[in-house]
């Protein structure tokens, strides 16, 4: 089966033997794009979690045929070294990774609830940042969350004072 669809903003056409292949082998192994990481495969502690149409998914359970023609965003596509994203930025000035295994799905998750609520309360980011970190990094995460927020707003702010 032939796949296609637009990974960080690059169109991609795959040939997959079983549709039922979760998109996180074919974007690691297929495309070779190792910022996803794998952890449970279950869906339940969210270090694959990458951005589909802009939605939050733990893609070791995302079957890629649902992929098709779709948006997919990974840790890759967020932001540049050069240019990082607010989240990406507001974990590195708030120095929230310990081991960093977690932190691409942590990161990913923040950047699709700033896109949904983009001030959130400690309540929002408790009901929707769900991603489990065995170093227990919570605290530093809350702050980077919140200070995304702030360069969020503060970017959005920047680019319409300059329209």
């Amino acid at each position: 089966m032939k796949i296609s669809m637009h990974v960080n903003d690059k169109l991609h056409s795959v040939d997959i033997y079983d549709e039922n292949t979760p998109l996180l082998w074919v974007v690691r192994d297929i495309l070779d794009l190792k910022g996803t990481k794998f952890g449970c495969g279950k869906a339940a502690c969210g270090a694959c979690t990458l951005l589909v149409d802009g939605e939050a998914v733990r893609s070791c359970s995302y079957a890629v045929k649902f992929a098709n023609g779709k948006h997919i965003t990974t840790i890759e596509g967020l932001g540049t070294k050069e240019d990082p994203h607010p989240v990406q930025q507001a974990w590195i000035e708030e120095v929230v990774p310990q081991c960093g295994y977690c932190q691409p799905g942590f990161m990913m998750a923040t950047a699709a609830l700033l896109n949904k609520v983009p001030n959130p309360t400690d309540d929002d980011i408790d009901k929707n940042i769900i991603n489990v970190c065995r170093c227990g990094t919570y605290y530093r995460m809350r702050k980077a969350i919140h200070r995304a927020a702030e360069l969020n707003a503060s970017e959005a702010s920047s680019t319409t004072q300059n329209s």
